[in-house]
């Protein structure tokens, strides 16, 4: 069965600009208190975005300390975050080599690098459903305190297992810290491998921590709710909106919040994996999916991650639908994927090329994208000059 439901998403309108210059004083730092126990609470440093609600962790592991802790013990549906825990499952005490099955490497490495929803089908029905995440939260390595199977009614929707930031960062320090080392280099290797469009649904992934800094990371990103159809990718469709799901309507009643978009993002940033991130969203009904993605980018942004690098660059606010990302700044240049519906984007530099018109708009200026190594055209960023404030010249 198919976890996530989807759904028509509405044009985003022009806004003005909305530009931050990447590790600016935009994000100021406070204080933190030693508790008794020996961690460390953050003084909500992280900004969270009117109408989001969020759970956030974020644990140095180079200090043993945690730097950001925001309703981090808050449930929420894992949407793919819970894809972690599958492959645990199924690696738990595989023998002293850990040997993966051709054919289950065929199936784990696009569910982590991808977050492929076939083969997240595929160890939830024949492994149990609802007994893995048991099997998890009775192994006390783990340590997991929040994480629940789905409810009853919902037994086949991996999805909807309930889980927070802090077990989060649990099932990190445990691949990280605990794990045979065959287990953990296979799913952190893959992690760093992640894939900017899903394997499934077409969804650009590179949202929150992969959007937010860079390399080195992992990332392992959940999303589920009812969002307009992806368009990720130079072969992903240009219109039209995918069915929804045949899962019944969520109760709105029960205890995990099931009915509002979710959009997580989760796993390391720094060298040698230093911080443990996980950013765990929920997003009023009707939100499309540009606005959540920039929101928690904007987000995961704020945080105090101690070892990453911010990119270099200003933050802009896009306009538009299916705004193409090209190799070189013309529209005969290979198209690199397609920006999801009004979300804000980095800008490097900018440069002049081709003339683009949308009546009663012209503009001969293209931006770069460092996040995604190609151009879009200035018209469909948020500014009121065709030639964005700020932002220098690309070299030639």
């Amino acid at each position: 069965m198919r976890m996530l439901l989807r759904g028509a998403a509405a044009l985003a309108a022009v806004v003005t600009v909305a530009s931050l210059t990447s590790g600016a004083a935009a994000h100021p730092r406070t204080g933190r208190a030693a508790e008794a126990a020996g961690t460390v609470r953050a003084s909500a440093a992280a900004q969270i975005p009117p109408g989001v609600t969020a759970g956030v962790a974020v644990y140095d592991r180079e200090a043993g300390a945690f730097t950001e802790q925001v309703n981090d013990s808050a449930q929420f549906r894992s949407a793919s975050v819970v894809k972690l825990l599958m492959t645990l499952d199924f690696l738990w005490d595989r023998g002293p080599d850990y040997t993966i099955p051709p054919a289950d490497r065929a199936r784990l490495e696009p569910m982590l690098r991808g977050s492929d929803d076939d083969a997240a089908n595929h160890y939830w029905s024949t492994y149990g459903g609802s007994a893995i995440i048991k099997r998890m939260t009775d192994r006390p390595a783990l340590g997991l305190r929040d994480t629940a199977p789905p409810p009853a009614e919902y037994a086949g929707f991996w999805g909807y297992t309930a889980i927070s930031a802090r077990d989060t960062v649990a099932i990190y320090r445990y691949i990280l810290e605990k794990a045979p080392a065959p287990v953990r280099d296979f799913i952190m290797d893959n992690l760093r491998r992640s894939t900017r469009c899903s394997a499934t649904d077409h969804f650009d992934q590179h949202f929150g921590i992969a959007g937010a800094f860079d390399k080195p990371w992992a990332v392992k990103q959940g999303w589920s709710g009812k969002y307009a159809k992806g368009t990720c990718g130079s072969q992903a469709a240009s219109s039209g909106v995918e069915a929804e799901s045949a899962a019944p309507a969520p109760r709105a009643a029960a205890a995990v919040d099931l009915a509002r978009p979710a959009l997580h993002t989760t796993g390391t940033v720094g060298a040698n994996d230093r911080s443990i991130v996980a950013v765990l969203t929920l997003h009023p009904v009707g939100t499309s999916y540009g606005k959540a993605y920039t929101d928690i980018g904007r987000l995961t942004r704020s945080l105090n991650v101690p070892g990453a690098k911010r990119p270099a660059g200003t933050w802009f606010g896009t306009w538009g639908e299916f705004v193409n990302v090209r190799r070189g700044p013309a529209t005969g240049g290979d198209r690199m994927t397609q920006l999801p519906a009004g979300v804000e984007v980095l800008v490097g530099c900018q440069i002049r090329g081709e003339m683009v018109s949308v009546p009663p708009y012209t503009n001969d200026w293209w931006a770069y994208l460092p996040q995604y190594g190609g151009y879009i055209s200035n018209i469909y960023i948020s500014s009121p000059d065709n030639r964005l404030p700020n932002v220098p010249e690309c070299a030639a």
